[in-house]
């Protein structure tokens, strides 16, 4: 006899997911349209490997594919350390899509119980997830592009939707894909975002957003961004940290996530500041991978822009020595913008230091704004 309904709700509550739907294996037209609307804004996903076009046809990505499955997955049900909340988005916090001993194997353990009964299954990265969770009726948006949870996390935006594609039929839920804020939030992800990427009505432009910029951003982060991402180095929680819908689950006291607390030590700022190639392979790229080894500049200058717009005047050996010893001048202009912004004596002295060395472009361009910062 095939598998109910019933018996894979009841399997993928058993595995710890926070809640299960089903939807049709229709063609994301909708979003196909947006995507091609939107070239401009959306076109960097094709240069890092992200055939998002594609991932609007299911059938494209399984043959006779019939439904979509979505698991729901709450990425932030313990506590976070506090020296790493602020500082890196929580989705990224415990990912284990490079370690594989999390969350990994119980989708695999899913997708094996329903392989048992004939049916196949597909996992793709490319798949609007969110509007396949929103088109099986288990949640709908915020004006901050997330998705909102109805049966989990209390109603929040902290979750992963998950698509399975499947060769099998199933009773599709009511699609709720429209925007659930209440009239009275007066829109206040939107006010908090610093870098003007939440546009109103359900948009976003992902270049502007502080997690984009974070790990795919070309060059040197632009000045005018640079003291909006604040603290942000990896990732970005600003627009659901300040959500009326996110309150309720943020209020409650969690127990501590123990996977990251155990790595916690190797996201030291001065540590990732001053890490090496084999640093970087064995203790944070497992965790944070959108960045390769040849990337490792981009965390340090993510870090010297952290460590400047902390104001913290402990930082300031740290990013005379992060100028002195890293060659890339993306790293040692960040780290001269850093000093100008923390200011006081002991900065003034190193950038002045600095000054009086062979220097040239702009890297000599950012020492000079830094020290008239500190005059």
């Amino acid at each position: 006899m095939m598998l109910q309904q019933e018996e894979i709700i009841k399997k993928a509550r058993e595995l710890g997911f926070a809640d299960i739907g089903f939807t049709t294996a229709d063609p994301f037209e909708e979003h196909r349209r947006m995507l091609l609307e939107r070239q401009e804004e959306y076109g960097w996903a094709e240069q890092v490997g992200l055939d998002l076009l594609k991932g609007t046809d299911p059938d494209a990505i399984l043959p006779g594919a019939k439904s979509i499955i979505v698991l729901i997955e709450n990425y932030f049900s313990h506590a976070y350390p506090r020296s790493m909340e602020g500082i890196f988005g929580r989705c990224y916090l415990d990912d284990d899509r490079v370690t594989k001993d999390g969350l990994v194997p119980r989708i695999k353990a899913f997708r094996a119980f329903l392989r048992e009964d004939g049916i196949n299954t597909k996992v793709p990265f490319n798949l609007p997830h969110r509007v396949a969770a929103a088109r099986a009726g288990l949640g709908d948006f915020g004006r901050n592009c997330l998705f909102y949870a109805h049966n989990a996390v209390r109603g929040g935006s902290w979750t992963l939707p998950i698509a399975v594609v499947v060769d099998r039929e199933f009773t599709p839920g009511t699609p709720t894909l429209g925007i659930g804020c209440p009239d009275w939030c007066k829109n206040v992800c939107i006010a908090a975002c610093p870098t003007g990427a939440l546009k109103g009505s359900g948009r976003i432009d992902p270049r502007k957003c502080i997690s984009f910029l974070s790990y795919f951003g070309d060059g040197i982060t632009p000045l005018k961004m640079r003291e909006p991402m604040g603290m942000f180095v990896y990732g970005c929680d600003r627009c659901q940290n300040v959500c009326p819908r996110n309150q309720p689950w943020l209020a409650q006291a969690l127990p501590v996530n123990e996977r990251a607390a155990a790595k916690a030590e190797n996201f030291d700022l001065r540590a990732l500041l001053h890490m090496d190639t084999a640093y970087f392979e064995s203790s944070v790229w497992p965790h944070m991978f959108y960045m390769s080894s040849a990337d490792i500049w981009r965390w340090k200058m993510n870090v010297a822009r952290a460590m400047g717009n902390s104001r913290d005047q402990g930082f300031v050996p740290d990013l005379a020595r992060a100028f002195e010893e890293n060659e890339d001048p993306r790293v040692k202009g960040m780290a001269a913008w850093a000093l100008g912004h923390i200011g006081g004596d002991q900065a003034k002295t190193a950038l002045e230091k600095f000054s009086e060395t062979t220097l040239a472009g702009p890297v000599a361009e950012e020492v000079r704004l830094a020290m008239d910062a500190c005059a």
